[in-house]
């Protein structure tokens, strides 16, 4: 499970899975999922049928070269020329054109030698003897004009055979993702977009609104709460989140004359860069006791839930962005019980607020009663943070033990490989800057040296491999469990 983070959610990852390659645990791993970053390693990779089957310092010294190239050419004379052509040949078959498609031209021009038409099904022969793991994409369905993302979010996922929602049971092939479709029926196919295309929804940084601005802002304090306290109510003591317990935003309230409110809501909450993609819901009809569905319950959280008029069904087109709006993970499509599984290596890129999103996944999964381990930490742990973190509940065989490697540098500054220890004239090689704001690994830095490159990959190689006899404990008790 790997998180967002730009070029270094991108460049990390490559090590992490360099080193369960080392480690011969690469073949063990069942699905890979990613979001924003992460999923343009996951496309890269993806492109060679039996890519976890090869040497993976292939890929990653082509990556090298296009980490230390200038982006510049992106925004040249004959790229503009190139998106202009491409993005009028996609309206002639039929796609709505929108600036995300002209994102997704400037991320594949940015970090690809060569224009790839390949498309997410073409990516069924990579698993088709399950010679790799099944990857799993993941973004966001919102509200594009009256919501933010804390008020309403849906987990969409997109994978070589399908795209859809755990939420509803509701999907269609991949092919089909992008066509019109009506009470379940294919109305108007249109072509199979090109996977670069979907690459910018799922790192569709550009599609916020005001609220979601000051609701990241002050996530920084509070997880999804508003500078207004709610009142302890002392007559109820057991705080404790029911399964139907939803996550919503604490707000104040106030109400002006509803022309002015109508005005206010939509300055507040409308996405002025937003990628909107034919409703594959559109005109189904939820069954009248759709709320009180153990399936649905599962992922309802959100108190337009409880009305089926603001559900996505009736809805013309969805509104997509990166799942970093709401907690920056890819999380939830592993969770689906179906999937059953066992452990998750939980590969972190956040910089600030290493355990931010374990922490929100956490405690996301506790009020929706999904299995998932209880996240404690310690002061010591988030001021001084090691490795890798086990999270497990042992008094529920159904939720999944978690192993998570958040982004540091701790023992690598002093230790090249596992148990080798630097020399002075290495010392240097085992810098790396995370904090301070001219850190060459910023989300807005696209552009690494083949230096910083070169640690990032090191780095997050020997963090996994550190760890190796933690890693095959886990595994272990994992086979144990389910033997028994």
């Amino acid at each position: 499970m790997a998180t967002g983070g730009g070029a270094r959610a991108m460049s990390a990852f490559y090590g992490h899975l360099l080193a369960l390659q080392k480690m011969k645990l690469l073949d063990c791993v069942t699905y890979l999922s990613g979001a924003s970053g992460s999923t343009w390693t996951m496309r890269n990779l993806y492109e060679d049928t039996d890519w976890s089957q090869k040497d993976l310092m292939g890929p990653i010294g082509k990556t090298r070269e296009c980490m230390a190239r200038s982006k510049s050419h992106a925004f040249s004379l004959e790229a503009l020329k190139h998106y202009d052509m491409e993005l009028k040949r996609r309206a002639q078959e039929g796609h709505s054109v929108s600036f995300t498609d002209v994102w997704s031209l400037i991320i594949d021009r940015m970090f690809h030698d060569e224009q790839s038409d390949s498309k997410l099904s073409d990516q069924q022969e990579t698993v088709s003897l399950g010679q790799n793991p099944l990857p799993i994409y993941v973004a966001l369905n919102v509200k594009e004009y009256t919501q933010s993302t804390c008020e309403f979010k849906e987990w969409c996922e997109f994978s070589p055979y399908e795209v859809g929602f755990s939420k509803y049971g509701a999907f269609i092939r991949s092919e089909d993702f992008g066509s019109e479709f009506f009470m379940g029926r294919l109305m108007k196919k249109r072509p199979e977009s090109q996977i670069c295309y979907l690459e910018g929804i799922w790192s569709n940084i550009f599609s916020l609104n005001l609220m979601d601005v000051w609701n990241a802002y002050n996530s920084l304090n509070q997880f999804w709460k508003w500078p207004f306290p709610a009142k302890e109510n002392n007559g109820d003591r057991d705080n404790s989140p029911s399964p139907n317990q939803f996550s919503a935003c604490q707000t104040a309230c106030f109400a002006p004359p509803k022309d002015i409110s109508n005005v206010i809501k939509g300055v507040l909450t409308h996405r002025l860069i937003g990628e909107r993609k034919p409703n594959f819901l559109r005109g189904l009809q939820l069954h009248k006791d759709y709320y009180q569905h153990k399936t649905f319950s599962t992922w309802q959280d959100s108190h337009l839930d409880q009305y089926l008029n603001h559900l996505t069904p009736m809805e013309k087109e969805l509104c997509l962005v990166d799942a970093g709006y709401f907690i920056n993970t890819s999380c939830p499509p592993l969770l689906r019980k179906e999937r059953n599984v066992d452990v998750i290596l939980s590969l972190d890129y956040n910089l600030l607020g290493m355990f931010q999103s374990i922490e929100q996944m956490g405690k996301y999964c506790l009020e929706q009663g999904i299995p998932f381990p209880k996240i404690e930490l310690t002061e010591e742990d988030k001021e001084n943070p090691k490795e890798c973190y086990v999270f497990e509940d042992k008094s529920n065989p159904d939720a999944p033990v978690v192993l998570h490697f958040p982004l540091v540098n701790n023992t690598f500054k002093e230790y090249k490989s596992p148990g080798i220890k630097r020399t002075s004239a290495e010392m240097a090689q085992g810098e790396l800057d995370f904090a301070s704001l001219m850190s060459p690994y910023n989300m807005t830095d696209l552009t690494y040296t083949e230096d910083e490159f070169d640690k990032l990959i090191n780095l997050s190689d020997y963090n996994i491999q550190n760890n190796r006899e933690l890693v095959l404990q886990v595994l272990q008790a994992a086979v144990e469990r389910r033997r028994h």
